[in-house]
C-alpha cells in the first residue's frame, strides 16, 4: 500500500515565517509519496518535502521562481493507478467533463488553485481531488487542509480531506 500526502497552494515564500501546520508534518513522516498541485512558490519547500518522501509537483500561477523546473501537468502511475496532476482545473461549472477530456486515461485527477477542497467523483468513475490549502484561506472557503490518499494494487482505497488548525 502506498500512502500519499497531497498538498496544494502552500504559498510559503522565501524568508517567510509561514510553515506547514504540525498535522502536515506528522502525515509527511508516514508518507511514501508527496503530490503537490502547484503554488509551491520556492524550491526550498520542494527540497524539504523531498526529505520526507519523493515529491512530484506541478507549476502553479505563483511559481515564477520554479518556471522551467516544473511542468504544468504530470501523468504518473502509482501501483497501477493512473494519476494526473495539474494546478488549475478551471471553473467549477463543467469541471468533470473538462478534466475527463484533458486527462482521458487518468483514474484520479489532483488539482489546486482555488484553495477549496474537493473530493468528488468525476465522469466515468474518474476521481477529482483538491486538498485545499494548508496555509492560506480564501473568502469563499475559510478552512485550511491537505489530503491523504492510499493506493493498493491499482485501487484508490482511501481518499481523505484533512482539516488543520493554523
Amino acid at each position: 500500500m502506498t500512502e500519499i500526502v497531497v498538498l496544494a497552494d502552500t504559498h510559503i515564500r522565501r524568508g517567510s515565517a509561514r510553515r506547514l501546520p504540525p498535522a502536515v508534518y506528522a502525515a509527511l513522516d508516514r508518507a511514501d509519496l508527496v503530490l503537490h498541485a502547484g503554488d509551491v512558490v520556492t524550491g526550498a519547500l520542494l527540497e524539504e518535502l523531498n526529505g520526507f518522501a519523493p515529491t512530484v509537483a506541478v507549476l502553479g500561477n505563483n511559481d515564477t521562481e520554479l518556471t522551467g523546473q516544473l511542468p504544468e501537468e504530470r501523468l504518473l502511475t502509482v501501483e497501477g493507478l493512473r494519476v494526473a496532476l495539474v494546478h488549475d482545473s478551471g471553473a467549477r461549472k463543467g469541471r468533470e467533463a473538462r478534466l475527463r477530456r484533458r486527462f482521458p486515461t487518468a483514474d484520479l485527477v489532483v488539482f489546486g488553485h482555488s484553495h477549496m477542497p474537493v473530493d468528488a467523483e468525476g465522469l466515468d468513475g474518474q476521481r477529482l481531488f483538491n486538498p485545499g490549502s494548508p496555509t492560506e484561506t480564501r473568502p469563499a472557503y475559510r478552512g485550511l487542509g491537505f489530503g491523504r490518499l492510499r493506493i493498493d494494487a491499482g485501487q484508490l482505497v482511501e481518499h481523505e480531506l484533512i482539516p488543520v488548525e493554523r
